[in-house]
């Protein structure tokens, strides 16, 4: 008769929303984990910040929580580390020694992947270890490991997706109801979707560290943060959105990263976080509320879509989990998980050479020539225009114009001379348009 298998020794970091879901999932499915992986898993400690904090009906003794995060990342007994605290520091410092160590590590850290996944991958080439981190990105939705693997023999092109539900929840209430940015926002914090301090979402920075590590993954190159061209949407107003439903679209904030030659024909990745101009019928306008999804482009597969709840600790909770099972079976039949694929180095090129259209809504004085000047700057600069649209008379007299495609250098400096026109009162918006419109 067979011995039963030792357990897989787990070591949790963090203990807040997440990790009470990945703790309690753990006690849940115990049995099922067990059938799954071959071997049981057992948390073996649990460091927090502070050990007085009220825990509820947590299912974890006490004995285990530890505030020595790094003490307990080198104890001997600890095969696993997840990590669900966030931040740089110290989080990296404890990761770094793990996979050093050759202790498998799952990661829901997207700014520090983001900001320093190298520091991660390099340390897990030199421990012989496993990095997962799916639930860095879209949360439940299994978008990384396809990117990872199961596209790994194709070349994929382009990467578009909502990737932040706080943000698609304001824009599709502001689509919805007609109302303006504030009274979305506060909409979404009294619901629970909005953090007390919107920034991080509604500036864009957390959906530019999920636009970098989805384009290190799509196009074999190291990609960061700052590598990502960045525009919040707290400037798109409900004036915007009436604009765009006169055009058939909406408005998302997107993360599009896409492969490509640059200005020298050098083969070239270019990643960008900005709000955008869709049609109704592409894919991702109808996604609404907080749900992600990611539209995946690629030569062999064509189009692939993503789609899921991209937030909160239940769904996070799910993608740490589905990454604890795939490193412990790695462990017991001793193999590891794919290593870190960025053969093709890559540059990124600047946001001003993406390709990209605009919708730009003008205040203009009523007398003749005013088309034929603003017309001379779009020429001047070689941006076409695809449609004009005139509205109102005298002091309510509007110019909207929706450009073909151009760099997106040409049509900044587009926008920039036609502010200097004196027949031009005020650039009351400037919208990117994607997809076709």
């Amino acid at each position: 008769m067979s011995q039963p298998a030792k357990p897989v020794r787990l070591a949790l970091l963090g203990c807040g929303t997440v990790g009470s879901e990945v703790v309690r999932l753990l006690n849940a499915q115990a049995e099922d984990l067990t059938a799954r992986i071959g071997a049981p898993l057992e948390v073996v400690g649990i460091a927090v910040r502070r050990l007085g904090r009220e825990r509820g009906d947590l299912p974890v003794d006490p004995a285990l929580f530890t505030t020595d995060a790094l003490g307990l990342v080198k104890r001997d007994d600890v095969d696993v580390v997840v990590e669900v605290v966030g931040g740089i520091e110290p989080a990296r410092g404890w990761l770094v020694e793990a996979l050093r160590a050759g202790k498998s590590v799952i990661t829901a850290n997207k700014a520090l992947l983001a900001e320093d996944g190298a520091a991660l991958h390099d340390a897990a080439a030199e421990g012989n270890a496993d990095l997962y981190y799916e639930a860095s990105v879209a949360g439940a939705i299994p978008l990384l490991r396809p990117l990872r693997e199961s596209l790994h023999g194709d070349r994929v092109t382009r990467v578009t997706g909502i990737v932040n539900g706080t943000t698609n929840f304001i824009l599709s209430s502001m689509d919805s109801s007609g109302a303006g940015f504030s009274e979305a926002l506060d909409e979404a914090t009294e619901l629970g979707y909005a953090e007390a301090d919107p920034t991080a979402d509604v500036e864009g920075f957390d959906a530019a560290a999920k636009a970098a590590i989805l384009a290190s993954l799509a196009f074999h190159s190291r990609v960061t943060a700052a590598d990502v061209f960045r525009e919040g949407m707290t400037g798109v107003t409900a004036g915007d959105m009436a604009s765009a439903k006169e055009m058939g679209c909406t408005i998302k904030l997107l993360c599009i990263a896409e492969r490509g030659p640059d200005s020298s024909g050098q083969e070239s990745v270019s990643v960008r976080v900005h709000p955008a101009m869709i049609p109704r019928s592409h894919p991702l306008a109808g996604v609404g509320d907080a749900f992600n999804a990611v539209f995946v482009e690629a030569e062999a597969a064509g189009q692939l879509m993503f789609y899921g709840r991209g937030a909160g600790g239940t769904p996070t909770a799910s993608a740490v989990l589905g990454d604890i099972v795939a490193a412990a079976r790695n462990r017991l039949s001793g193999t590891r998980a794919p290593s870190e694929s960025n053969y093709a180095h890559l540059p990124v090129r600047p946001i001003g050479e993406a390709l990209t259209r605009y919708h730009i809504s003008l205040d203009v004085a009523e007398r003749p020539g005013v088309l034929a000047s603003v017309a001379g700057v779009f020429a001047q600069h070689e941006v076409s225009i695809a449609t004009v649209r005139q509205s109102g008379r005298a002091e309510d007299a509007k110019l909207v114009i929706v450009t073909h495609g151009a760099p997106d250098a040409n049509l900044a400096a587009t926008v920039e001379d036609l502010s200097r026109l004196d027949i031009v009162r005020s650039i009351a918006s400037v919208l990117r348009v994607e997809g076709g419109a």
